[in-house]
């Protein structure tokens, strides 16, 4: 657990830093007139907005019962999956599709948004994803935004239809 520091702690600690010649750049094996660290600009991200024509309650417990999300489960392209497993807490951990989607809830906001590190089990032990559902009221209807980040590369298009087969179109299917 990380511990907090105070205003006074955090400013003794940064003065400590910079006598130390840490920050101000040739602590950091920075020169003047050298090229900074390149920033990676090939990270892949997904944003979709889908509108179902149910309440943000009822669009909410879809994705976070398990009793329902696995009837969800049931007109997506893995029908005859084991039982969905998620958590009601944050830190709390799902299990979807028979363990294929595995991760923990990270912001659970109940009707209105649910962030989760998020992950595909072949992918290399550790690496998770962000996936953020906000929900929204539009003319009595729920309209969904969700975006997902951190994935591997070159993974953006098959996740992004496998959000559109397994969880929008199946959740618009349950709620009728």
């Amino acid at each position: 657990m990380l511990d907090r520091l105070t205003r006074r702690e955090f400013s003794a600690n940064v003065a400590s830093f910079v006598g130390l010649g840490v920050i101000g750049g040739e602590g950091l094996g920075i020169l003047r007139g050298a090229a900074a660290p390149e920033v990676t600009k090939t990270a892949e991200a997904i944003h979709q907005e889908v509108v179902f024509n149910a309440s943000r309650k009822r669009v909410y417990d879809a994705l976070t019962d398990a009793a329902q999300f696995t009837k969800v489960t049931s007109f997506s392209s893995v029908k005859n999956a084991p039982p969905a497993q998620i958590a009601h807490d944050v830190g709390g951990m799902f299990s979807l599709f028979g363990g294929h989607i595995i991760g923990r809830h990270l912001e659970l906001v109940p009707e209105q948004r649910l962030v989760q590190a998020w992950r595909v089990v072949d992918w290399s032990p550790g690496v998770y994803s962000i996936a953020r559902f906000e929900l929204a009221d539009r003319a009595g209807k729920t309209a969904l935004i969700f975006d997902h980040a951190g994935f591997p590369n070159g993974l953006g298009d098959h996740l992004a239809q496998g959000w559109r087969m397994n969880y929008w179109e199946p959740i618009k299917k349950y709620l009728g």
